[in-house]
Protein backbone atom coordinates (compact mmCIF):
# COMPACT_ATOMS: atom_id res chain seq x y z
CA UNK A 1 0.00 0.00 0.00
CA UNK A 2 1.23 3.29 -1.26
CA UNK A 3 1.84 5.93 1.75
CA UNK A 4 -1.00 9.06 2.00
CA UNK A 5 1.60 11.68 2.48
CA UNK A 6 4.89 11.90 1.50
CA UNK A 7 7.76 14.51 3.24
CA UNK A 8 10.19 16.39 1.47
CA UNK A 9 13.58 18.38 1.24
CA UNK A 10 12.94 19.85 -2.55
CA UNK A 11 16.24 21.71 -2.78
CA UNK A 12 16.19 23.20 0.58
CA UNK A 13 12.32 23.53 0.90
CA UNK A 14 10.00 21.39 3.23
CA UNK A 15 7.14 19.99 1.21
CA UNK A 16 4.39 17.50 1.96
CA UNK A 17 2.69 15.74 -0.63
CA UNK A 18 -0.90 14.08 -0.13
CA UNK A 19 -3.00 11.71 -1.95
CA UNK A 20 -6.56 13.06 -1.11
CA UNK A 21 -8.90 10.37 -3.10
CA UNK A 22 -7.02 10.34 -6.65
CA UNK A 23 -5.24 13.56 -6.78
CA UNK A 24 -1.84 14.73 -5.34
CA UNK A 25 -1.78 18.12 -3.03
CA UNK A 26 1.22 20.18 -2.36
CA UNK A 27 1.73 22.26 0.52
CA UNK A 28 4.91 24.19 1.82
CA UNK A 29 5.72 23.68 5.18
CA UNK A 30 7.30 26.31 7.46
CA UNK A 31 9.17 25.51 10.29
CA UNK A 32 6.99 25.43 13.09
CA UNK A 33 5.36 23.03 11.04
CA UNK A 34 2.68 25.14 9.65
CA UNK A 35 1.84 24.03 6.12
CA UNK A 36 0.10 26.33 3.10
CA UNK A 37 -1.05 25.25 -0.36
CA UNK A 38 1.78 25.44 -2.86
CA UNK A 39 0.88 26.26 -6.41
CA UNK A 40 2.62 22.94 -8.20
CA UNK A 41 0.22 20.03 -10.02
CA UNK A 42 1.44 16.67 -10.13
CA UNK A 43 -0.23 14.40 -11.98
CA UNK A 44 -2.77 11.87 -10.39
CA UNK A 45 -1.05 8.84 -12.46
CA UNK A 46 2.11 9.58 -10.41
CA UNK A 47 2.86 6.65 -7.57
CA UNK A 48 4.55 7.80 -4.48
CA UNK A 49 7.91 6.17 -5.45
CA UNK A 50 7.78 8.64 -8.64
CA UNK A 51 6.56 12.29 -6.74
CA UNK A 52 10.39 13.44 -5.73
CA UNK A 53 11.65 12.38 -9.27
CA UNK A 54 8.56 14.26 -10.84
CA UNK A 55 9.02 17.68 -8.22
CA UNK A 56 13.14 17.75 -8.45
CA UNK A 57 12.51 17.53 -12.95
CA UNK A 58 9.82 20.11 -12.12
CA UNK A 59 11.62 22.52 -9.81
CA UNK A 60 15.15 21.82 -10.55
CA UNK A 61 15.54 25.96 -11.31
CA UNK A 62 15.89 26.46 -7.52
CA UNK A 63 18.35 23.90 -6.71
CA UNK A 64 21.35 25.03 -5.74
CA UNK A 65 25.38 23.96 -4.88
CA UNK A 66 24.23 23.73 -1.49
CA UNK A 67 20.71 22.56 -2.00
CA UNK A 68 21.39 19.92 -5.07
CA UNK A 69 18.91 16.93 -3.93
CA UNK A 70 15.15 15.98 -3.08
CA UNK A 71 15.03 13.83 -0.79
CA UNK A 72 12.23 12.06 1.56
CA UNK A 73 11.89 13.34 5.47
CA UNK A 74 11.60 11.08 7.99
Amino acid sequence: MEPTELRLDVFGRRMAVARRGDQWQVYLLSAEGKRRPAEISIPAALSAAEVPGYLADLLHEIATPRNSEVRLLP
